[in-house]
């Protein structure tokens, strides 16, 4: 009962007002305030702050300085071995495995969309129908930023406008769709296994989704479907290597990831399986 009750406020409540207020906020630099928000937060979500680059909460000015902290050099390990793929995130599983044809499992009884998720573009979506996908669900007490599992040539940046529902286990149970209606960031790279879609999608109080060579994207992108394309050479390419980070979360969310068919065999994980920045995430094909 009390599930289906956080489920059905979530479709009656101003999502996106709610989110751009709590952004405000977490964006303020208000002093003692914003400290002893950042303590109870620790406390609440049992933050591990030995892992951060700066471990003091009152270094931090704003909430969103302390959410997007940075880790200690030392804190995580990038798998070197080239054959292998990195794990993008600190996070747990929520689900992964193939893709078939243009459906992604979300949760038992709901499939949605490849195509839908990519923009609704079609020539976005067809090198990944049939391939595979992960998608991670980064909890308030991980670290929040996104780093690439694979050396990559940006090709594509896509803003897809949409709703802010939680990205909670429980939601991605009862929301059918959860992850093509949610707000999302879509980044296109080029690989030696081909193609991988990184995809960044939004959620209840995410205050902004950020890429490292765009700045913000979301918001204030605006309400209609963006899409960005980069050159390979020049000024204004963008190529990320292995365990770079390539954007990040302001209040946390979920990643998907998606490769195209024979192209790389998934890591041995679960659903609920807890992932480490830098573990193996897969191993390429190709």
């Amino acid at each position: 009962m009390l599930d289906s009750l956080k489920i059905a406020l979530q479709y009656i409540m101003p999502k996106h007002l709610l989110s751009r207020l709590v952004g405000t906020l977490a964006a303020a630099e208000l002093g003692a305030f914003t400290t002893a928000l950042i303590k109870l937060f620790i406390k609440q979500y049992k933050v591990d702050m030995s892992e951060a680059l700066d471990s003091n909460p009152e270094s931090y000015k704003s909430f969103n300085d302390f959410f997007t902290r940075e880790l200690r050099p030392d804190a995580r390990n990038i798998c070197a071995d080239e054959n292998h793929l990195a794990i993008p995130v600190d996070g747990a599983v929520s689900q992964l495995g193939d893709i078939k044809h243009d459906a992604i499992f979300q949760a038992k009884g709901h499939d949605y969309s490849l195509t839908t998720l990519l923009g609704g573009k079609p020539e976005i979506a067809q090198p990944f129908l049939d391939g595979k996908f992960a998608t991670i669900y980064l909890s308030p007490k991980d670290y929040h930023r996104i780093h690439m599992p694979i050396d990559g040539q940006l090709t594509d940046m896509i803003y897809v406008p949409g709703e802010l529902f939680s990205v909670s286990p429980l939601t991605a149970e009862r929301v059918p769709g959860l992850f093509a209606r949610n707000e999302r960031v879509v980044a296109i790279f080029e690989t030696k296994v081909g193609k991988f879609a990184m995809v960044l999608v939004g959620a209840t109080i995410v205050a902004s989704i950020e890429t490292t060579w765009a700045g913000t994207v979301s918001p204030p992108a605006g309400k209609n479907v963006q899409h960005w394309t980069y050159p390979t050479s020049g000024d204004n390419s963008v190529f990320i290597e292995k365990g770079q980070e390539m954007g990040r979360f302001k209040l946390g969310s979920t990643i998907v990831a998606c490769f195209e068919p024979d192209a790389i065999e998934l890591a041995e994980l679960s659903a609920g399986d807890v992932t480490r920045l830098g573990d193996v995430f897969a191993t390429a094909l190709k």
